[in-house]
């Protein structure tokens, strides 16, 4: 017996010997009084017997063939390794007649190396190499905000770094974050008349 059924014994004999109430019992033994009463019924007629677990020694309904998961892995890895778990396991039910739960399914591809589960997915980052000669890529970041406070009006910082070296290329001003005003600005360092209202100085 375990622990648990030894507990509900002893409890239950001393309701028997009106040592305790039924609340008492119900309270120590985290029952529903109602619950706490079919027990001491199931015990005054069956004996400490009548309180184990009825499906004790009886194999699973949900167990699966044995062998079954050798054989499943082996389907997915041959026929179906793009496939996620829930559609590996529609697919196995319906071609070849094999009912796995999905959750199971799952469980068996993470441990085989066949899946990715989510918090693996979301910390796999291929990080990108940097460029290897200087000027080959010019990273470009705006950060809006009012940066002359009560002087001007709010503008947009514009930042350039060369993405081989990380050298900061130039700093620009503009009223706004925008390809026509930002990126595609005709006039090489000229400055325009949107630059000067934002207080911008070279």
């Amino acid at each position: 017996m375990s622990g648990r059924e030894l507990q509900r014994i002893e409890v239950l004999s001393e309701v028997l010997a009106r040592r305790r109430t039924e609340i008492s019992a119900a309270a120590i033994l985290g029952l529903s009084t109602r619950q706490t009463r079919r027990l001491l019924t199931a015990y005054r007629d069956g004996g400490g017997g009548a309180l184990t677990h009825k499906a004790r020694g009886r194999t699973s309904n949900n167990r699966l063939i044995p062998g079954i998961r050798e054989y499943v892995i082996e389907l997915v890895r041959s026929r179906y390794a793009d496939f996620g778990p829930s559609l590996a396991a529609e697919v196995l039910f319906e071609k070849d007649g094999v009912k796995v739960s999905r959750e199971t399914l799952r469980r068996w591809m993470v441990e085989e190396g066949l899946w990715l589960s989510r918090k693996q997915r979301r910390s796999f980052h291929q990080p990108r190499l940097r460029r290897e000669a200087y000027g080959q890529l010019i990273q470009i970041g705006g950060s809006e905000h009012r940066w002359f406070e009560d002087r001007g009006a709010p503008c947009s910082l514009l930042v350039f770094i060369d993405d081989a070296t990380g050298k900061l290329m130039q700093l620009r001003f503009v009223p706004s974050e925008s390809t026509l005003a930002s990126y595609f600005r005709r006039g090489g360092l000229r400055r325009s008349s949107g630059w000067r209202r934002c207080g911008w100085s070279e």
